[in-house]
């Protein structure tokens, strides 16, 4: 039999007041100078929270600022910054760049690394994978760190306090997740460790999308009211950030992920969220794969309910002609996912899918159903 393999981070803490965890963790792993990368906003959402927790276990900590992107330059002069502090650990405190530059730095200088998620908008946190952009933000490639992350400390209080928007984004990034595993369990591709997708990546998967389903919408109108986590609130986030983190580098992805490559390229598409991108993109693959309609319609219905896009003018887009649809296609056939999708999708196709999922979400919302 061929084996399969999935990672995971050594530990996971989520709850209201979990940056407290984050000295405590950095001593039991044996870590004594932390670098805590961090934008303006992450350090604002934080508080002094980061720092008193790592002061408060005797531990030195520097604070680097992140701006920009998460490029090969970018990587390299906060390696040097955290060089220069002597730091052994890194904590990468934000979104979805920040966290992706973090686990940079961390493979740089062989450090610890913990992961704190400001906004729960992307799977990034328990993934090993950097995402690799160039200055203009257009994604350049993949690389990978030798493990995944040491620890993910999800502080749900700040996660709540965030605008609404990357909440719900993160839920359209991971509703993909269970379509996506299930098309590459199908045709036996390869997961991000190199192997068969074993079955409990299959499991996160769906109960991932389950979860969400359930307590999906509950949760974002406590977002929105209360800006406050309760019990919803804390079993999304741990879908989002935690089952769809585990389901997809365990799992592999496939179409949806593969037309975030050229849906995300396009001028009036490029400044919606990760998250929102893929939401739409996954109707298309449903659409691709032929599921029955009743199906992909009961989708696109939580889709909307969710408050995400199910339109190409609602990711900003109203009018996109042929041309550009038939140059997103070809975008998207670039991505190595494309492969993991049954029937098979060619630019064309692909094409033909974004013009099919525009129509049914632009009936749904005017049925209001």
């Amino acid at each position: 039999m061929t084996f399969k393999a999935i990672g995971f981070p050594s530990r996971y803490v989520q709850g209201p007041g979990a940056l407290k965890a984050l000295g405590p963790l950095v001593e039991e792993f044996g870590g004594r100078v932390a670098a805590v990368l961090a934008g303006d906003s992450a350090r604002a959402a934080s508080g002094d929270a980061v720092k008193a927790s790592l002061e408060g276990a005797g531990r030195s900590v520097q604070f680097l600022r992140f701006q920009g992107e998460c490029s090969a330059e970018g990587i390299a002069e906060y390696s040097r910054q955290a060089a220069a502090s002597k730091a052994d650990t890194v904590i990468a405190l934000g979104g979805g760049k920040v966290i992706d530059t973090g686990k940079g730095v961390a493979r740089t200088l062989n450090a610890l690394l913990i992961v704190v998620p400001t906004i729960a908008s992307t799977d990034a946190p328990t993934s090993r994978s950097i995402v690799m952009h160039d200055d203009s933000g257009r994604v350049t490639g993949v690389v990978r760190m030798r493990r995944n992350p040491d620890a993910v400390v999800v502080d749900t209080d700040v996660v709540a306090r965030a605008p609404l928007k990357f909440f719900a984004a993160g839920i359209g990034d991971a509703l993909s997740k269970k379509f996506e595993v299930a098309q590459c369990c199908r045709l036996g591709a390869k997961n991000f460790y190199g192997t068969l997708p074993p079955p409990v990546a299959m499991l996160f998967a769906e109960r991932c999308y389950d979860t969400i389903a359930e307590y999906g919408e509950t949760a974002c109108k406590r977002i929105a009211a209360a800006g406050k986590p309760d019990e919803a609130v804390e079993r999304v986030v741990e879908a989002t950030v935690l089952f769809s983190g585990l389901g997809f580098e365990g799992g592999g992805l496939s179409m949806a992920h593969a037309l975030s490559r050229g849906l995300g390229a396009h001028p009036q598409i490029g400044s919606a969220l990760h998250g929102e991108v893929i939401a739409f993109g996954t109707i298309a693959q449903l659409l691709a794969e032929e599921r029955p309609a009743e199906e992909v319609r009961a989708h696109v219905a939580l889709t909307r309910r969710l408050g995400l896009p199910v339109t190409l003018a609602q990711l900003g887009a109203p009018s996109i002609d042929a041309a550009a649809l038939m140059e997103i296609g070809r975008l998207a056939c670039e991505a190595p996912y494309i492969a993991n999708i049954s029937p098979r999708v060619d630019q064309s196709r692909v094409a033909e899918m974004l013009r099919a999922a525009d129509a049914l979400g632009r009936s749904a919302l005017q049925s209001g159903s």
